[in-house]
């Protein structure tokens, strides 16, 4: 079986990878954990809460559920691929505006990149 994404991770302008940096500092089981889930999209979206909430247009978050809370990775898709933007672990139950607006600000950096393609 196929899955019906692929994997994209956000690069910045300077070449960073952001959420793969985030994910290599993690511990094996974390990194384990939000890959196993990371799959389960690739292989079954378009997918629902409570694995995956639309927040706004163009823009999800997969949220994993690991020993230290819960761990968050905000994603859109752009055409076969799911591009992660950004990720972090977070204990209380609304996102932090910072984290949001992080991840809308590299959506519409990969919008504009995406555009040239």
């Amino acid at each position: 079986m196929q899955p019906l994404l692929g994997v994209r991770f956000f690069r910045s302008a300077a070449g960073t990878e952001p959420v793969r940096e985030w994910l290599r500092d993690l511990p094996v089981e974390h990194r384990r954990a939000i890959g196993t889930d990371i799959k389960t999209v690739q292989y079954g979206w378009p997918l629902g809460m409570p694995l995956v909430r639309k927040l706004e247009p163009g823009l999800w978050e997969l949220r994993s559920h690991i020993a230290d809370g819960i761990a968050r990775v905000l994603f859109t898709v752009h055409g076969a691929d799911l591009v992660l933007l950004h990720g972090f672990i977070k204990k209380s139950g609304r996102i932090p505006v910072d984290e949001l607006d992080t991840a809308r600000q590299r959506l519409a950096l990969f919008s504009r990149w995406a555009d040239r393609d």
